[in-house]
């Protein structure tokens, strides 16, 4: 290559990747936790398991991206991604470990990018595992100006007598919801479409404060689910995300197992009421779509439902008995007339 051939080369920044930048990013998460930069992230398994399993899972934080952007609010969305993951996690009785993330962006922007990673430090904190590690990924052929994603992965460990799988559930048996703090992060895009979009769509004052409604992180349930396995008989518990409380209920039902869901039992949050109504949203499809005010479910012994009720209250978790299971074909209802599954 020629003198005058160098001079017209192109480099990676050109492109629109800056690896200085990426290095300086590294650096400031290795301010964030020292356990971050390497090529892999080391674990310590833990002793006192017979037959340990690990249990993985996989999430992302969806379209609530959007409603950060617009906000300009990027140190929560963290907290959502571990959630999802970590809440999952917990479904089968396993403690979460360990948890590592995908960052990819249009362009590396130091203190944006920061913000993410502090919530993701922060929910790892809150779920009591450790970030490990991790990936940013700099692509404006993929993302357009200003656009990023965000996707996490978690490990988590049980015993395997001591996974949570509804194989017990049985008729009779009740159904205690946990109280989730708002939408959590499914169902952005009918809730954006509902709420945001069209002539009736809320501006100036008005328009932030729904998007704040919407922003509220997703409750991590780590600590009390934990707590709770580890004195009453759980027999399933089901992380309420996309597909909404039918959807998600279902999975955890052996054959015959009917659950039916009583609405009047729970307090149902402000965002859902606003959200049917601005759109119009059916009943139905509100239920198949959003959590509506519950964000976990425990099935246990009806023997056990008061004492488990009281602990998740002193645990700072608002419970309530939401609904029982009855025989019959294996499917969730509301009020035992609208199916939702």
């Amino acid at each position: 290559m020629s003198a005058a051939d160098y001079a017209k080369a192109i480099s990676y920044k050109d492109s629109g990747v800056d690896i200085n930048e990426g290095d300086r990013f590294v650096a400031d998460l290795k301010k964030i936790n020292p356990a971050i930069g390497g090529f892999g992230g080391f674990l310590s398994i833990p002793t006192g398991y017979k037959s340990p399993k690990l249990v993985l899972s996989t999430d992302g934080v969806g379209s609530k991206i959007l409603v950060a952007q617009e906000l300009k609010i990027l140190d929560t969305i963290g907290i959502d991604l571990v959630a999802m993951v970590v809440n999952d996690i917990i479904t089968s009785g396993a403690k979460p470990l360990a948890f590592l993330d995908y960052y990819a962006t249009h362009k590396l922007t130091r203190q944006e990018s920061s913000e993410v990673i502090r919530g993701i430090v922060a929910g790892c904190k809150q779920a009591g595992c450790e970030l490990v590690g991790g990936e940013t990924a700099e692509m404006p052929g993929v993302y357009p100006r200003g656009g990023f994603d965000l996707a996490g992965f978690g490990v988590g460990i049980v015993d395997k007598t001591r996974i949570i799988d509804g194989r017990r559930i049985k008729p009779g048996d009740a159904i205690i919801g946990i109280a989730s703090s708002g939408v959590h992060s499914n169902g952005f895009s009918l809730a954006r479409k509902a709420l945001l979009d069209g002539r009736k769509a809320p501006k100036g004052a008005k328009r932030r404060a729904m998007l704040e409604l919407l922003l509220r992180p997703t409750a991590i349930y780590v600590e009390p689910i934990m707590r709770l396995i580890g004195k009453i008989n759980v027999k399933a518990l089901a992380h309420i995300t996309g597909g909404g409380l039918g959807g998600n209920l279902v999975r955890v039902l052996p054959k015959s197992a009917h659950a039916v869901l009583y609405p009047s039992r729970w307090e149902r949050h402000e965002i859902f009421t606003a959200i049917a109504q601005n759109g119009p949203v059916s009943e139905r499809e509100m239920y198949n779509v959003f959590n509506m005010g519950i964000g976990m479910c425990v099935v246990v012994d009806r023997r056990d439902a008061r004492e488990t009720i009281k602990f998740l209250r002193r645990s700072m978790t608002h419970a309530e008995e939401i609904g029982e299971i009855k025989r019959g074909k294996t499917s969730v209802t509301i009020d035992g007339v609208m199916n939702v599954s």
